[in-house]
């Protein structure tokens, strides 16, 4: 099951959600926006039912290997991570858009990490609606 896939969060006028790629597309998600650099494994484009692919929100690929997923690794991960969300111009915008859109309609972040707690998505999902 997504996270935080009813309604939006308690603190943020924002309707965002996250969800495995590997997870069934549904109706409820909304507008299904994949932030993953690389194209999930196995996965078709008609299964991910992706509405947009926002490669460039995604860890730069230097950040994304060094994390490598290890749990250690992650609140090191996360700083370096928001950072880069918060220095980078082009990441500025792309939030813009995701945060106007969840205002008119539920949008839902889409990921491939295996690891529900240490990933991207769920640092940009927090930086997201922490704004």
């Amino acid at each position: 099951m997504g996270e935080s896939s009813g309604g939006k969060a308690a603190d943020a006028p924002y309707a965002i959600g996250l969800k495995r790629i590997y997870e069934p597309a549904d109706p409820g998600d909304g507008y299904r926006i994949l932030v993953d650099r690389l194209w999930a494994r196995g996965v078709t484009k008609e299964q991910a039912a992706i509405d947009e692919w926002m490669k460039d929100i995604a860890p730069s690929p230097a950040l994304r290997i060094w994390f490598g997923h290890l749990p250690e690794r992650f609140a090191a991960f996360k700083e370096r991570y928001t950072r880069e969300l918060e220095e980078n111009p082009e990441c500025a915008g792309l939030a813009e858009a995701i945060r106007e859109r969840a205002l008119e309609q539920r949008v839902t972040l889409v990921y491939a990490a295996k690891d529900p707690v240490h990933n991207h998505a769920k640092v940009l999902y927090e930086w997201l609606i922490s704004r």
